[in-house]
């Protein structure tokens, strides 16, 4: 058969269009070179970053070098850092030297000889000739305690395990493969969209969701990390809770959450606590946060704040330091927990009309608590991040 690139980009595309993370990137790899397609950078992004999000080394590793030179997305060193990294973890070698050369560079991370001797060894170690030039070019300006610290990086370095549909354990629905941490979230629409906090999906190379119908995977849609908010995506129907401005809350007002704390250690199933608004700003008196009594543990992080009708109007997203608290005053904190208030939730997605115009109106009778339990726990999701 004869070579016809044209041929090959068409069924490419039926292939990304139908989700398959291969054609994605192979589809993108055509689009930066320019092989059967009109060159379109911007496009060859779109696709690397369809297939990096399904946890493609080779297409997280060419997102990284898009974003290094500003190739069809504004140049930015740290996210080309967070997706190189994402490959290198998975002992993607183009990936682990780019990544050790960033290290070298300082470009992206602050420069560390170690770092990018480790990364350079762990390539060298694959036959790769660029990282043999790069511990070249370093072994000069490093001393022999940092080459050997190193080589003890390098030595230790275990290749990151992703979650497999198929390693689902029976009795739980939980990966075996172990999360790298947890949090929680909450349905706002009933087609999947839901908020956790940015802190919980940072960095994520997968994200699933433990649910009644079992374990799914879910997307990032979009992230607000200076309120610490996140919204996703995940496919199926859901009760979704309504979001109510918090403009109206007052001092003293019963608040509760229903949330995932210390999977590991207290178990799946979903934990209630209740509260009142301790004060209406934040640490420092940040006004975008409320203080809560709500006793809230790691795990909590990203649940719904609900009120006595059952509408949200917090997002649940910190306790307040020890070490900072026990350092300022001398003695340690006790139950000082805050939440990111509902009103710049509701500005943060006026920014994807699609999800708004879906919200659920608030409720306005007065409602039996247990019912706002209920329906708190139904929308509560317990989220594993990757």
């Amino acid at each position: 058969m004869a070579k016809d690139e044209a041929e090959a980009v068409k069924w490419y595309r039926k292939a990304a269009e139908q989700n398959h993370v291969g054609a994605q990137n192979n589809l993108a790899v055509c689009y930066e070179t320019g092989r059967g397609v009109v060159k379109d950078d911007v496009a060859a992004v779109n696709y690397y970053h369809k297939a990096a999000e399904q946890d493609v080394a080779a297409a997280q590793c060419n997102l990284g070098v898009c974003y290094l030179k500003g190739q069809g997305v504004p140049k930015d060193y740290v996210v080309s850092v967070k997706w190189t990294r994402k490959a290198a973890e998975q002992n993607y070698v183009p990936a682990q030297v780019n990544l050790g050369i960033c290290y070298a560079n300082g470009q992206g991370v602050a420069k560390d000889y170690v770092e990018a001797y480790k990364w350079g060894l762990l390539a060298a170690a694959q036959g790769d000739k660029r990282a043999e030039q790069l511990m070249t070019s370093m072994e000069g300006s490093m001393t022999r305690e940092q080459t050997a610290e190193g080589q003890k990086l390098a030595s230790n370095f275990k290749p990151r395990e992703l979650p497999s549909a198929k390693s689902d354990s029976s009795s739980t629905g939980i990966a075996q493969t172990r999360p790298e941490s947890s949090g929680t979230g909450f349905f706002i629409a009933e087609d999947g969209y839901f908020i956790t906090n940015e802190h919980v999906v940072r960095d994520s190379i997968q994200i699933r969701l433990v649910t009644s119908a079992g374990l799914i995977s879910a997307k990032v849609v979009k992230v607000d990390a200076a309120n610490d908010l996140a919204l996703l995506k995940a496919e199926g129907r859901f009760a979704a809770l309504p979001v109510a401005a918090s403009r109206a809350v007052k001092l003293g007002g019963t608040v509760a959450t229903v949330g995932f704390p210390n999977v590991g250690l207290q178990g799946f199933a979903p934990k209630l606590t209740k509260g009142e608004i301790s004060s209406l700003s934040g640490a420092q008196d940040d006004a975008r946060h409320f203080q809560i009594s709500v006793p809230v543990q790691p795990g909590n992080s990203g649940g719904a704040l609900v009120d006595e009708r059952g509408n949200v109007v917090g997002v649940v997203s910190a306790k307040l330091s020890a070490q900072a608290a026990l350092f300022a005053t001398g003695a340690l904190p006790e139950n000082v927990n805050y939440a990111v208030k509902s009103s710049y939730l509701l500005s943060f997605l006026e920014s994807v009309p699609e999800v708004s115009a879906k919200l659920k109106e608030p409720n306005v009778k007065e409602r039996k608590f247990e019912d706002v339990v209920r329906d708190a726990e139904q929308a509560a999701v317990l989220v594993l991040v990757y």
